[in-house]
């Protein structure tokens, strides 16, 4: 009996072990991957859009820290003249809950013209976000603006999806300074995750988003994306 334990132990043991092996393997490869595309604001290439990411948007209309330095980064290569066009992905799926629209009105309030403000209503999630910038807004080359923890994974999920893919890092402040050190950590562990899940969505499974719709041509018009929640 107590051999059998020992071997179950044993067994269970090395599963665990080998289960954390992969897990932290995979995350190194999509950081190697993603770091090596990432590229300081002056050198980035010009594109047919910069696409920034969506964060959270307090009831008030304000933006998050996070979201108002990726705005900024973003506002900063537009005005580089990096591309002519900017793609704001994120959350619209609620009524109540609105990334985007506060994410176009920070931009219009900083002298962007409308038009060449594209949003993305239904990026739900970073993967959800890329593939439908190649498929709905026919983006082939992109400038990805968010944070360098959170960079690393979409620029991945871009090359899987065939994009030619950059990324520009919005970290302008320490912000776990800003909130609790164990926050923090739990968001770290939670990339861990996100990006051992998109390795296999992007590189294997590759499934449709669960909103897709329209072409609507990041060379056009970006009025065409004003109230169009999906």
């Amino acid at each position: 009996m107590k051999k059998n334990t020992k071997r179950w132990f044993i067994c269970l043991s090395s599963l665990i072990t080998i289960g954390l092996m992969s897990i932290f393997s995979i995350n190194q490869y999509v950081q190697k991957i993603g770091m090596s595309h990432i590229v300081e604001a002056d050198n980035a290439p010009q594109a047919d859009a910069i696409l920034i990411l969506g964060a959270r948007v307090y009831s008030n209309g304000n933006v998050s820290l996070m979201l108002k330095d990726r705005l900024t980064a973003g506002y900063e290569l537009y005005k580089q003249n990096k591309a002519e066009k900017i793609l704001v992905s994120g959350d619209h799926g609620r009524k109540n809950y609105d990334e985007v629209n506060t994410m176009k009105t920070y931009l219009k309030d900083k002298g962007i013209p409308t038009e060449d403000v594209f949003m993305d209503h239904a990026g739900f999630s970073t993967y959800e976000s890329l593939y439908r910038a190649r498929d709905i807004f026919q983006v082939k080359k992109v400038i990805i603006v968010t944070q360098e923890y959170h960079l690393m994974r979409a620029i991945f999920i871009a090359k899987e999806l065939g994009l030619e893919a950059y990324g520009v890092a919005s970290d302008k402040h320490s912000y776990d300074k800003h909130i609790y050190r164990g926050v923090m950590i739990k968001n770290e562990l939670r990339e861990i995750a996100a990006r051992n899940k998109d390795f296999f969505m992007a590189k294997f499974l590759q499934p449709e988003p669960k909103y897709l719709g329209d072409v609507i041509p990041v060379t056009g018009d970006g009025r065409a994306t004003d109230d169009k929640q999906e």
